[in-house]
C-alpha cells in the first residue's frame, strides 16, 4: 500500500463539475489500494474575489482578519470535495490546515511552516478513509491565530504533509500536462519534461515558471519528497521532480527549460560614491523594508567623479517601499536621483548541464541578437543564465532561446485545459 498526497489547485475544483471530477481521481486512487491524503485550494477566483470584497469594506489595511477571511475559501474547497467523494461511497473527512497539524511561524500574508504534526491524518487514513486538508494556512503556536503562507501556500502545505507523513509520492495536479521546457501559452511548440531535479526545477520557478512555487520545490528537496506536476484534467503521465539518480548521465539534456518573469521592476540608484561600504548602506536601507533583491548591477565608476550607479530588480509590487527606505536614507547613502522602471522582463535559461558543456553562453547571446532583443542586465549560476530586457520584447525573446536550443516539441501543441497554468 503506498501513500499518496494529491494537490489541487484552483482551476482544478474551479466549480460543483470540476469537484465532481477531482472526487472521481481522488476515489479511483483510494480504490487502487492507496491511502489518499488531498490538499486543496481555493475554487478558481475566490481568493482574489475575497480581496477585492475586504477592498470595498475598509481600506486600511487588518493582516490577521485578513488571513481569517483568505482561509475561508480552502475550507470551502475541502468540505465541497469530503462531500463528492462520500457520495462515490469512499469514506472522507476534511480538515483546516491547523487540524491538520499544520505550524506556522512569521508574518500574516506570508507564514513559514516549522512543524507538521498529522496525527489526525493518520488516524483518518489509517481507518481507510481519504483526508482532505485546507492548503494555504496553518496555526501560529505563539499567537494562537490562523496564518496564510502566501503565495504558492497549498503546493508548500501538500510537500509538508507529504514529508511529515512519509509518502511516497506528492501529485500536484494543475492545468497542464507537467512542467514544459518554456510557457506553453507563450511557446505552443514547448515541451513536456518527463523528469527534472529539484535544483533545475528551483531555478525555473525562482526565474517565472509558474507551475510550481520555489518554496514548494525547497521543502521537496530538503526532505526528499519525489513530485509528480500532472493535469487533473487529463490522465497522462507528467513531470516527475526529484533528485539526481544514479542512472543520470552526462548524455542528458544540457537544457530544462527557459523560463521568463513579468512582474519584476527595476530601480537605478544614480551618483552613489564609490566608496567601501556604499552599497551596503544602499541595500541595508532595502533590506530594513523586507524587500527580496533578484539582480544586482554596478556601472564602472568614473575616475573623475568618483561616483557609481547601482542598478537591482526586485518584485513590482515592493517597488514603493524600497523606494521609501533608500529616499529616507538619502543623506546616509549620498545618492543624487533615484529611478524606477516597471517595463522591464526577465529571461532565463536553466539547465543542469551547462556546467560541463561549452558555447551555451554564446548561443544564447546569439539567440537574443538575431531577434534584436537588446540586454540591460546579466546574472548567471553554474546552472542558470539570466538578462533583463524590454517588457515588449519578453515574448520574442523566450520563443528566440527555446528555437535555438532545440527544445521545441515535434509532438504538436501544448494543451492548457483550465487557461491559469496553476
Amino acid at each position: 500500500m503506498s501513500l499518496v498526497v494529491q494537490k489541487y489547485g484552483g482551476s482544478s475544483v474551479a466549480d460543483a463539475d470540476a469537484i465532481k471530477r477531482v472526487a472521481e481521481r481522488v476515489v479511483e486512487t483510494h480504490r487502487a489500494g492507496n491511502q489518499v491524503v488531498v490538499t486543496v485550494s481555493a475554487m478558481g477566483d475566490t481568493t482574489d474575489e475575497l480581496i477585492e470584497l475586504s477592498k470595498a469594506v475598509s481600506g486600511a489595511e487588518h493582516p490577521r482578519e485578513m488571513d481569517i477571511l483568505l482561509t475561508a475559501g480552502e475550507r470551502i474547497s475541502m468540505s465541497l470535495l469530503a462531500m463528492a467523494v462520500r457520495d462515490l461511497g469512499v469514506g472522507a473527512q476534511s480538515f483546516t490546515g491547523p487540524q491538520a497539524g499544520v505550524i506556522t511561524t512569521g508574518a500574516y500574508g506570508r507564514a513559514r511552516i516549522i512543524d507538521v504534526t498529522p496525527g489526525r491524518l493518520r488516524s483518518t487514513i489509517d481507518a481507510g478513509e481519504v483526508a482532505i486538508v485546507a492548503g494555504f494556512q496553518g496555526y501560529n503556536l505563539q499567537s494562537e491565530d490562523i496564518q496564510t503562507l502566501g503565495r504558492g501556500g497549498s503546493d508548500t502545505t501538500a510537500v509538508a504533509l507529504a514529508a511529515a507523513l512519509g509518502a511516497d509520492v506528492c501529485e500536484i495536479y494543475t492545468d497542464v500536462d507537467g512542467v514544459f521546457s518554456a510557457d506553453p501559452r507563450i511557446v505552443p511548440s514547448a515541451r513536456k519534461l518527463d523528469r527534472i531535479t529539484y535544483e533545475e526545477m528551483l531555478d525555473m520557478a525562482a526565474s517565472g515558471a509558474k507551475v510550481l512555487m520555489p518554496r514548494c520545490v525547497e521543502y521537496a528537496r530538503r526532505f526528499n519528497v519525489p513530485i509528480h506536476v500532472r493535469s487533473s484534467f487529463s490522465g497522462l503521465e507528467g513531470t516527475w521532480v526529484m533528485g539526481e539518480t544514479e542512472g543520470d548521465t552526462m548524455e542528458d539534456p544540457i537544457i530544462a527549460g527557459v523560463a521568463h518573469e513579468r512582474s519584476e521592476a527595476k530601480i537605478t540608484v544614480i551618483g552613489i560614491p564609490d566608496v567601501p561600504g556604499a552599497a551596503a548602506r544602499l541595500f541595508e536601507a532595502v533590506a530594513r523594508a523586507d524587500v527580496n533583491i533578484d539582480m544586482i548591477v554596478q556601472n564602472v565608476s568614473a575616475v573623475a567623479t568618483g561616483v557609481t550607479d547601482i542598478s537591482f530588480t526586485l518584485p513590482m509590487d515592493s517597488v514603493a517601499s524600497a523606494r521609501a527606505a533608500i529616499s529616507a536614507d538619502k543623506d546616509l547613502i549620498g545618492y543624487s536621483d533615484l529611478v524606477s522602471d516597471d517595463t522591464i522582463g526577465k529571461v532565463s535559461l536553466i539547465g543542469a548541464g551547462m556546467r560541463s558543456s561549452s558555447g551555451v553562453s554564446a548561443k544564447f547571446f546569439a539567440a537574443l541578437r538575431d531577434a534584436g532583443v537588446n540586454i540591460e542586465m546579466i546574472s548567471t549560476s553554474d546552472i542558470r543564465i539570466s538578462v533583463v530586457t524590454r517588457v515588449d520584447m519578453l515574448e520574442i525573446a523566450v520563443r528566440a532561446v527555446h528555437t535555438a536550443f532545440n527544445l521545441d516539441s515535434l509532438q504538436g501543441e501544448a494543451v492548457v485545459y483550465g487557461g491559469s497554468g496553476r
